[in-house]
């Protein structure tokens, strides 16, 4: 196969060229950054791309957002993305478009030459890849987190009294504030629940729920 990679760091850089080409592949570039990645693919069409998350110029996510562009620029294009760690908001976002041949692996995974080429071999024949490491990370993440935890401390308070059954003037009563500031809460509550507006009034029943479901 004929490979493109990006990455920064020189020693994995040098590292990954080596084990490719022990292994019959044809290393078509090697670049350090996310604009020389786009160039790179855009030149040497090549059939798999193996590129670092982090990268210059902020070390954030150009990587990966070099990669979602690239399988817009070029579909069907796999790109194989290195982490040095679990990262959900990347991960889902290279997943997000549904379509095959993406992988997302730990750094540490490069180490078992084995797993990798596998991994690199699977990914260019259109499958998809996930390092078991950050599925299992992923899926605990998933378990635990809530939509109800960012609520502020009086959010959670007026929810609260919203399963009561008070009304805005009721609760306003209650906590000892305007009716404008509990409708302002509420607002926040529904944003920051995800309930989208409604005709029906349904938004506040279901925050209700979602908040006696995790209160079992």
């Amino acid at each position: 196969m004929r490979v493109v990679i990006a990455e920064d760091s020189v020693l994995l850089r040098d590292g990954l060229v080596r084990l490719l080409a022990e292994d019959g592949h044809v290393v078509a570039a090697v670049v350090g950054d996310a604009a020389e990645l786009v160039t790179a693919v855009d030149r040497e069409r090549p059939d798999v791309v193996v590129a670092d998350v982090r990268m210059p110029p902020t070390h954030t996510d150009e990587g990966i957002r070099a990669a979602v562009e690239l399988r817009e620029r070029h579909p069907g294009l796999p790109v194989l993305v290195l982490s040095q760690y679990v990262e959900e908001r990347y991960a889902s976002e290279l997943f997000a478009e549904g379509a095959g041949g993406v992988g997302y692996l730990l750094k540490d995974r490069v180490t078992d030459v084995r797993a990798f080429l596998d991994a690199l071999r699977r990914v260019a024949a259109g499958e998809s890849v996930v390092d078991g490491e950050v599925v299992a990370q992923l899926v605990a993440r998933s378990r635990a987190a809530s939509p109800l935890d960012e609520l502020s401390a009086r959010e959670r308070e007026v929810l609260e009294l919203m399963a009561e059954g008070l009304s805005n003037a009721a609760i306003a009563h209650r906590l000892v504030v305007t009716e404008r500031a509990v409708e302002k809460h509420v607002r926040s509550i529904f944003q920051k629940l995800r309930l989208p507006p409604d005709e029906t009034g349904n938004r506040r029943v279901i925050a209700v729920l979602r908040f006696l479901e995790t209160s079992r």
